[in-house]
């Protein structure tokens, strides 16, 4: 479908408030912006920028929401053969090796973990987003696989591949934190996959085999 032009200006607007919003925290931190100093600069009014941003902290982690059925579509999208484990390392290999900015791979991400780390709230706000993550997931692996409610196996599943991506993704953010560079970053995380991939049990990594179409 075709975007109106009343849905690109919404957009675009947002996504400048949320711009000029991430350089004043990059800036001063998290803690010492307010929402009308955002709103001022952004000439914009406060109750727009919270018609756009319920929280605060959706300001900053705008990009969130995109995060919470990612490991749920890697899932859903495996191929003939390929189990929901396979899938989940298959695709981080992917984005790592192409030093993908979608997993924290790109200049400047040390400053936005900066942020992160000063700020109590927009920690627990990416703990509250790593347990979106892993419920998400685990709700898709009963509905692929036609689990019981009381099958264990797809929260234990779910619980295992979260850790994966929390974990590749938590190292590359600090990594990111201590001056490295994507490049290098990148290298230290499949290091890093492969060290997980051989941790992983046979029941993990041969959950959820999608079988031939």
């Amino acid at each position: 479908m075709t975007e109106g032009l009343r849905e690109r200006k919404k957009r675009q607007t947002r996504q400048y408030i949320s711009d000029v919003a991430t350089a004043l925290f990059v800036e001063r931190g998290f803690d010492a912006v307010t929402v009308a100093e955002v709103a001022e600069a952004a000439n914009v009014s406060v109750n727009t920028v919270y018609n756009y941003f319920p929280a605060k902290e959706d300001l900053f982690l705008d990009r969130a929401a995109g995060l919470r059925d990612r490991l749920s579509r890697w899932v859903r999208g495996r191929g003939p053969g390929e189990s929901a484990a396979g899938a989940v390392l298959r695709e981080l290999r992917e984005e790592v090796e192409a030093v993908s900015p979608r997993v924290g791979l790109l200049p400047g991400y040390g400053a936005f973990m900066r942020v992160v780390h000063a700020a109590p709230t927009l920690r627990s706000r990416l703990c509250a987003l790593q347990e979106e993550i892993r419920a998400d997931l685990e709700a898709t692996l009963r509905e692929e696989t036609g689990a019981a409610d009381g099958d264990p196996l797809p929260e234990l599943v779910a619980g295992q591949l979260a850790w994966i991506h929390q974990t590749v993704v938590g190292r590359i953010g600090r990594r990111m934190l201590e001056g490295g560079t994507p490049e290098q970053v990148s290298r230290e995380a499949l290091e890093l996959l492969d060290d997980i991939e051989e941790l992983l049990g046979e029941r993990v990594l041969t959950y959820a085999v999608r079988g031939a179409r």
